[in-house]
């Protein structure tokens, strides 16, 4: 399978992974020849500053965009038009309505087009989402979300200008898949500076609250620490994980009932090389795909919401 992969940034977190597999040939497009010569090489992918030829060139058969999120939509739908496949970093669309011109697009299409939805992966969000699915410990009650960070990636910005979009997105992915779309919802912010911020946003529902807290405040000595609780009506799933700069984390899940405490067996799962494995995966016929665009849109209506909230408020 050969493979266009757009950008030279975040793009290095999925070239990893293509890099490590035998089954896929990888050419990296960025607008920098110097630049995107050094990154390719360093994965062993050929590069190109001509990004036209990653939709006009017919042995591509993925577009994987890692490009800014105002070219998200667009670079979509001219893959479909170009009859490839496509996988975008989320969000899928700065705008609900360019999401849904995708949604339409991809269901008249034959092919497949893939959000980067990478925390439905990891193992810890997975034992959540199947104990909500098959009713393990009754009804979700009550469900917290936290992510403490220090500036782990030079240069970027976890400010409250961006944080909504790149950050807390997964968080409302979590929610909206366990709990559906709020009532209401309730935000309060802290900045410091234009870099870093932290984000309090509370949801209410028929019966359940939500919350999710997000924070660049930290030091470097911190690391990265994220987790979620989740109070049913018979029991609660406590989740606690640590990243450092590899982005792969580590951590446990631990189930409380009447019958005590004991930590659940989670399968090993780097989650961007289980978001690729699944993509390739369904490309080839061999599964359904769990992370097309209609499953995003409510995630997105909530982290658009939220960012509205943050970022315009009345």
């Amino acid at each position: 399978m050969k493979i266009a992969l757009l950008g030279t940034g975040f793009g290095r977190a999925h070239a990893a992974v293509y890099a490590a597999r035998g089954d896929v040939e990888v050419v990296m497009f960025g607008r920098d020849a110097a630049k995107t010569a050094k990154v390719a090489a360093q994965f062993g992918f050929g590069s190109s500053t001509d990004m036209d030829a990653a939709f006009e060139d017919d042995s591509f058969d993925l577009v994987d965009i890692c490009l800014p999120l105002p070219l998200h939509a667009e670079f979509v739908l001219r893959a479909l038009r170009s009859d490839k496949h496509a996988l975008v970093e989320l969000p899928l669309a700065g705008d609900i309505e360019d999401a849904k011109r995708v949604v339409e697009a991809a269901a008249r299409s034959d092919k497949h087009v893939f959000v980067d939805m990478f925390e439905r992966f990891i193992p810890a969000n997975q034992a959540l989402f199947d104990a909500v699915k098959q009713g393990a410990y009754g009804r979700l009650e009550q469900l917290t979300l936290w992510n403490l960070t220090a500036h782990l990636w030079p240069g970027a910005s976890l400010g409250l200008k961006v944080l909504p979009l790149e950050a807390l997105h997964s968080d409302m992915d979590i929610i909206t898949r366990t709990l559906g779309l709020p009532q209401a919802t309730t935000v309060t912010t802290v900045a410091r500076g234009e870099d870093s911020g932290a984000i309090d946003a509370t949801f209410r529902f028929d019966g359940a609250a939500a919350r999710s807290s997000i924070s660049s405040l930290m030091p470097q000595a911190w690391g990265a620490r994220s987790g979620y609780t989740a109070t049913f009506e018979h029991g609660v799933l406590d989740a606690t994980s640590m990243m450092g700069f590899d982005g792969k984390p580590s951590g446990t899940v631990t189930a409380y009932t009447a019958e005590g405490a004991h930590e659940l067996t989670l399968p090993p799962a780097d989650q961007y090389t289980a978001m690729i494995g699944h993509v390739l995966e369904v490309v080839r016929g061999e599964a359904d795909n769990q992370i097309a665009p209609a499953s995003v849109l409510d995630a997105l209506q909530l982290t658009l919401d939220l960012d509205h909230q943050v970022n315009n408020p009345v």
